[in-house]
């Protein structure tokens, strides 16, 4: 067997599956059981390999509630009709996904909101989108 069948064999669980000439063995032909032997047990589930897994997912739901924090506060200086809106999706995404940093996530929500809001008192009240000092 060539390391590449043996990687095309490999599974994501982390389990090996070998096939092929060199996973014959003096009964490959016969049925289970029909030399006194019992079928061989299924393999176990690789817990190291959900646990990874389970931590990816995790450090990419804290980077959501992380980036909602910081577009929401970002916008509501500058860009908040799309700064907003994308805060608050990524907030959302990163609670669903149950972040461990879920005040972060929270804050960003509100910002994001907050966002809308001073895009809505700039639209009512100057009737642009934009900040005027002038007068």
């Amino acid at each position: 067997m060539t390391l590449t069948d043996f990687a095309r064999r490999v599974t994501d669980s982390g389990t090996c599956t070998v096939t092929g000439s060199g996973a014959a063995g003096p009964d490959a032909g016969a049925a289970p059981g029909a030399t006194g032997q019992a079928p061989a047990p299924a393999p176990a589930p690789v817990v190291g390999a959900d646990a990874a897994v389970s931590r990816a997912v995790g450090r990419e739901a804290d980077g959501l509630a992380v980036a909602s924090f910081v577009l929401g506060l970002v916008g509501l200086l500058v860009f908040n009709v799309l700064l907003g809106p994308t805060a608050i999706v990524m907030a959302l995404l990163a609670l669903a996904r149950r972040t461990r940093r879920r005040g972060r996530a929270l804050l960003g929500l509100a910002l994001g909101v907050a966002d809308l809001v001073v895009l809505a008192v700039l639209v009512t009240g100057n009737g642009a989108v934009a900040w005027n000092f002038g007068g």
